[in-house]
C-alpha cells in the first residue's frame, strides 16, 4: 500500500512542475507585501529588500517538492468543518492519507515560529531568509490548485493546467500584474488563521477550471491565443489571489515582529 500511495504523490505532483506559483507571482507579491506593512517595521525590510532571496539580483527560487500542498479535498470535501488543524492530529485521525497530501499548513507554522526566533535574535540574515520562506509558503496557500487533489487538471481533462495556471498566466498578464492588497494586520492567531486562508482560497478551485476551459474552447492548443483568452478570463482572479496573498504575507511578518516584542530594526 505504501508503494501505491507513492506512486500516487508522484503522479500527482512530480507529474507537473513543482511550483504553487512562478518566479514572477512570488516576486511580485513579496515586493507589495512590503508595502503593506506599518511604518514600524517597513523600513527595514525596504533597505534590505534585494537581500531577500525572492527579490536579490540574482534570484533562483527552488522547485518546491510535494510537501507545499494541501490537497485538502482528499481529506474531507468542502466545507472542511473538521478537517484536522494539527499535524498529529490529522496523522491520528486519517493515517491513510496524511502522508499524502502535503504539509503546506504545518510549514506555514514552523516557518512563522522560526521568524520570532529571528526577530528575538536580531538577526538580520535569518529574519531576510525566514521572512522570504515564509512569504513563499503564505502565497502558496493562495493558488487553488495547492489545495486540491485535481493540481494539475488531470481530473477534468485540463492536463497540464499547474503549469498555464501558476507559471505561465502571471507571465502573459505583463510587467505590471497590478496588485492593489489592502493594510497588514496583526493576527491574533496565526495557526489558526492558515485555515481560514485555505478555505478562502479553495472555493475558487471550480471558477479556475472553468475560466481555463472556456478560454481553451476553439483553440487546438496553447498557444498566444490561447493565453489571450486566459488573461482576459482569469487575470481578475489572479489579481484577486495575489494581492491577497501579499496582504497576508505582510499579517505574518508584522505579527512575528509583534510577537517577538517590536525589536529595533536597523
Amino acid at each position: 500500500m505504501k508503494s501505491i500511495a507513492l506512486a500516487f504523490v508522484l503522479s500527482v505532483f512530480c507529474g507537473s512542475p513543482l511550483l504553487a506559483f512562478g518566479d514572477r507571482a512570488h516576486q511580485a507579491v513579496t515586493e507589495k507585501a512590503i508595502e503593506t506593512l506599518p511604518k514600524g517595521i517597513r523600513p527595514f525590510y525596504k533597505a534590505h529588500r534585494l537581500e531577500m532571496p525572492t527579490l536579490s539580483m540574482e534570484a533562483d527560487l527552488p522547485d518546491e517538492g510535494p510537501d507545499r500542498r494541501f490537497a485538502i479535498d482528499r481529506i474531507m470535501p468542502f466545507p472542511f468543518a473538521d478537517v484536522p488543524h494539527t499535524e498529529a492530529s490529522l496523522k491520528e485521525r486519517h493515517p491513510e492519507v496524511a502522508g499524502q497530501v502535503g504539509r503546506l499548513p504545518w510549514l506555514v507554522m514552523e516557518s512563522y515560529t522560526k521568524l520570532i526566533e529571528a526577530f528575538k535574535a536580531g538577526d538580520k540574515v535569518r529574519i531576510l531568509e525566514e521572512s522570504d520562506r515564509l512569504g513563499g509558503f503564505v502565497t502558496d496557500l493562495h493558488n487553488p490548485l495547492a489545495l486540491t487533489e485535481n493540481a494539475d487538471g488531470q481530473r477534468t481533462e485540463q492536463h497540464g493546467l499547474w503549469m498555464r495556471w501558476s507559471v505561465k498566466l502571471p507571465e502573459a498578464m505583463g510587467k505590471d500584474l497590478g496588485l492593489n492588497p489592502d493594510a497588514a494586520i496583526f493576527l491574533d492567531n496565526p495557526n489558526e488563521h492558515v485555515f481560514g486562508i485555505i478555505k478562502g482560497t479553495y472555493v475558487w478551485a471550480d471558477n479556475l477550471l472553468y475560466e481555463e476551459e472556456l478560454a481553451h474552447r476553439g483553440h487546438g492548443g496553447y498557444g498566444e491565443r490561447y493565453f489571450e483568452s486566459l488573461v482576459q478570463r482569469a487575470e481578475k482572479l489572479m489579481k484577486d489571489r495575489l494581492s491577497h496573498a501579499a496582504e497576508e504575507v505582510g499579517s505574518y511578518w508584522y505579527s512575528a515582529w509583534q510577537q517577538a516584542g517590536r525589536p529595533e530594526l536597523k
